[in-house]
């Protein structure tokens, strides 16, 4: 059992779950919520390796048969953690703001009424299979998070930096909604059955 814990995928988790303190951090090094462009690239590749662990742990998993039940919990738990502390931090910091705060706010939401009808339907011995499109849903939210991490950083690299993971975010945010969707008529389904 404690082998399987730690396991290389399941490490690959855990370190995706260590990645969001350090990334927290690298916006609080001045003492206050103004990064400087140091801090910016620095939280922006531990976000980019965060962000590929996500596609190695599971992976590896597979190819490796070592999929465990914590690998099947954590990793869900890890990508929440990870996308919804970025998306507060550029919030916070003014990356992001106005009309572009919904975007956020429809993928934090998604995120949360996702978790809990999984976990409903985990009890009903029930799996809502990933579909395509949710893969594409978490890359393009993965890859506008990167634009936004990078933010005025990334400006002096590649103009419009933000402004690219801005249209992307709101990308993401239809996609989630699409998906969002998919996964409720899919679930619900399944409570409806269970109730009668």
């Amino acid at each position: 059992m404690a082998k399987r814990a730690f396991n290389i995928p399941n490490m690959l988790t855990y370190g995706r779950i260590l990645a969001v303190p350090l990334i927290v951090l690298c916006f609080f090094v001045e003492g206050r919520l103004q990064s400087s462009d140091f801090a910016r690239w620095t939280a922006f590749w531990l976000f980019a390796v965060a962000s590929a662990t996500d596609f190695l742990d599971g992976y590896l998993a597979r190819i490796w048969k070592q999929t465990s039940n914590i690998g099947k919990m954590l990793d869900p738990i890890a990508d929440k953690l990870l996308v919804a502390s970025v998306l507060l931090l550029v919030a916070a910091d003014g990356t992001i703001a106005g009309w572009a705060l919904w975007a956020a706010i429809i993928i934090l939401c998604r995120e949360i009424l996702v978790s809990g009808l999984r976990e409903y339907l985990a009890a009903l011995k029930v799996s809502v299979p990933v579909t395509q499109i949710a893969k594409w849903k978490t890359t393009t939210q993965m890859v506008a998070i990167g634009f936004l991490l990078a933010g005025p950083a990334g400006e002096k690299v590649l103009p419009h930096t933000t402004t690219i993971g801005l249209v992307l975010l709101w990308i993401a945010a239809l996609l989630t909604i699409y998906t969002g969707y998919d996964y409720f008529k899919a679930g619900l389904k399944h409570v409806v059955d269970e109730e009668e």
